[in-house]
C-alpha cells in the first residue's frame, strides 16, 4: 500500500499495516532541504499544525548547524506555547520479566540463561507501590514480559490492586501499561481495568530489520505487533503510546514511521497516540546488537526537537535510559514526561534503603543511568524554572482519546494543566518532600499563579491549595 500523505484518510484501512519502507525511503533519498522550505515547516509547527511525511523529512534531512539550531529554537517555542512549563513525572514497575520471546537486544529474551526471572506476587506488588506511594509517586506504568502468564485476565488484576493500595496519604491515581499486543476482547479486559495509556513500541519499524532481531516467539510477528494500537482503539482503549527502540536501525528511517504511525491513528480513529518514546539501546545481560545503528548524542537531540514539531501535540516521554545531563537538554525542546526515582530491578523499590544498591542487569531490563532520586530530580526542576507535574486530571474526567484532542489541539488544556500541576506539586510538598525543596516549590507555585491571572479563575486556586495545605487531597479542575 503506498502512503499519500496528503490523503492519508482516504488511504489507511483500519487494523491493516499501514508502513511501506520504500515510501520512506524516497522521501529520506530525495528530499533536499532549502533554507527557505526548513523555515516554511518550522513556522507551520508553530501554528500548531501537525506535519504531513514529507515536510518532516525536510527536517530529517537538514544538516546545516545552524538550521539545526533554527529547528530546535522552534521546538523550543512549540513546547513552550503547548506544554508551558510543566514536566509530567511518572515511575516504571515491572510485574514480571518471563518472556517467551527471543529479541536480541533485551535482557528479557529466552535464552538469555542468566537472567533471573520473577514475577512479584500480590503481597510484592503492594510492597512496591507502598514503597513509591511513602516517595510521593502518583503515576506509574506498569511492565510485563511477554508470556502466557501475563494474560489479559492478569494485567487487569495488577492494574486493580495497584490502584487498592493507599498508604498515608499516598495512592496511585493512573496506571499505564507497557505489555503485549493482545487481540480486541483482551485489549477491552484491560482497559475496562480503568488503566491509563497502553503502550506499545514497533522496536524498530523496517520489516527486513525486524526480522534480524526478533528470532522467536509472538513478537515475531511484525504486522501483529504493528496493528496492535488499531486493536486496542476498537476494543474502546483510546489513550495509547507509540515509539522505537533507536539503534536498530536508521533513526531517520524510524522518525518517519513515528510520524507514518501518528497519521494511520489520526486518519482511522480520529486521535493520534498520546504519547511517543523513542529509547536508545542501552546495555543489557546479553545484548547481541552490534553499533551499525548507533545515535549520536547530536542525532538524539535532534530527532527529538524534530519529533516535538512534527507532533504538536503529543506527549514525548524520556526515561532514566538516558543519563542527566541528556535529559536536562531535551527537556527544553521536546521532551514533557520523564521518571523519577527509578528502579527496575524487580522488587527494588522496597528494597532501596539498602546502602551501596548497584545495579545488577541479570535482573533488569537494561542499564538505568540516571539513578537519581525523585526528591533530587523535582528540586533541580524547580531550579531550572520547571513546574513538576503529577496530574491525572484528565484521565479522570474522561479527557482521553477523541475527547482529549478536542481540548487540546485549539491549545486549550494549559487552563487545566498549569492549575493541576500545581494542585498536585502542593500534594507533594505537603506530603514528601524535602524542607529545601518545599521553599523552591512554594516560591514556584506563587509565581505560577501570578502568571495565570486574567488566564482562569486564580482565586479558585489559591483557595484549593489552601485547602490542600488544611489537608485535603485530590483536588483538580
Amino acid at each position: 500500500m503506498k502512503f499519500n500523505p496528503e490523503k492519508c484518510s482516504i488511504e489507511d484501512k483500519r487494523m491493516q499495516p499501514f508502513i511501506d519502507p520504500d515510501e520512506i525511503w524516497s522521501l529520506i533519498n530525495t528530499v533536499k532541504p532549502t533554507k527557505e522550505n526548513v523555515r516554511e515547516v518550522i513556522n507551520k509547527s508553530l501554528d500548531k499544525q501537525r506535519l504531513t511525511l514529507k515536510e518532516t523529512a525536510i527536517l530529517v534531512n537538514t544538516t546545516d548547524p545552524d538550521l539545526i539550531e533554527e529547528i530546535k529554537q522552534g521546538a523550543r517555542i512549540l513546547k513552550e506555547k503547548v506544554y508551558g512549563n510543566r514536566i509530567v513525572l511518572f515511575a516504571p514497575l515491572y510485574i514480571g520479566n518471563k518472556c517467551s520471546n527471543n529479541c536480541q537486544y533485551c535482557g528479557f529474551k529466552v535464552t538469555n540463561t542468566k537472567a533471573i526471572r520473577k514475577t512479584l506476587t500480590d503481597e510484592e506488588i503492594i510492597r512496591e507501590v507502598e514503597a513509591l506511594e511513602d516517595n510521593g509517586q502518583k503515576r506509574l506504568i506498569l511492565v510485563y514480559g511477554e508470556h502466557p502468564e501475563y494474560s489479559a485476565e492478569y494485567i487487569a488484576h495488577t492494574v486493580k490492586l495497584v490502584y487498592s493500595v493507599k498508604k498515608g496519604k499516598g495512592e496511585i491515581r493512573r496506571v499505564n501499561i507497557n505489555a503485549a499486543p493482545f487481540d480486541i476482547q483482551g485489549f477491552r479486559t484491560i482497559g475496562q481495568a480503568g488503566i491509563g495509556t497502553y503502550q506499545i513500541f514497533q522496536e524498530t519499524y523496517h520489516p527486513e530489520a525486524y526480522r534480524w532481531y526478533h528470532l522467536g516467539g509472538k513478537k515475531k510477528d511484525y504486522e501483529w505487533r504493528l496493528t496492535a494500537l488499531d486493536r486496542a482503539q476498537e476494543a474502546g482503549v483510546d489513550d495509547v503510546g507509540i515509539g522505537a527502540l533507536f539503534g536498530l536501525y536508521d533513526w531517520r528511517f524510524e522518525v518517519l514511521a513515528l510520524v507514518r504511525h501518528t497519521n494511520h491513528l489520526e486518519a482511522c480513529y480520529n486521535v493520534g497516540p498520546h504519547t511517543i518514546s523513542f529509547p536508545r539501546i542501552k546495555d543489557a545481560s546479553g545484548l547481541s546488537v552490534g553499533d551499525k545503528y548507533t545515535v549520536s548524542d547530536a542525532d538524539f537531540t535532534k530527532l527529538i526537537a524534530i519529533l516535538r514539531l512534527a507532533v504538536p501535540y503529543t506527549g514525548l516521554i524520556l526515561t532514566a535510559r538516558e543519563n542527566a545531563n541528556v535529559r536536562r537538554e531535551v527537556m527544553q525542546f521536546g521532551v514533557s514526561q520523564i521518571d523519577g526515582g527509578t528502579i527496575i530491578e524487580l522488587g527494588g523499590y522496597s528494597k532501596a534503603k539498602l546502602l551501596n544498591r548497584e545495579q545488577d542487569l541479570n535482573r533488569e531490563q537494561f542499564k538505568i543511568n540516571d539513578d537519581r532520586s525523585l526528591n533530587e530530580i523535582i528540586s533541580e526542576l524547580l531550579d531550572q524554572g520547571y513546574l513538576p507535574s503529577f496530574c491525572t486530571a484528565c484521565y479522570r474526567k474522561g479527557r482521553t482519546g477523541e475527547h482529549f484532542m478536542e481540548f487540546s489541539v485549539p491549545g486549550f488544556i494549559k487552563r487545566y494543566c498549569s492549575p493541576n500541576a500545581i494542585l498536585t506539586l502542593a500534594e507533594y510538598l505537603m506530603d514528601y518532600a524535602t524542607p529545601d525543596v518545599q521553599i523552591k516549590g512554594w516560591n514556584a507555585i506563587e509565581k505560577e499563579i501570578q502568571q495565570l491571572e486574567g488566564h482562569m479563575n486564580t482565586l479558585e486556586l489559591r483557595r484549593r491549595v489552601e485547602r490542600i495545605k488544611n489537608g485535603e487531597r485530590d483536588l483538580y479542575f
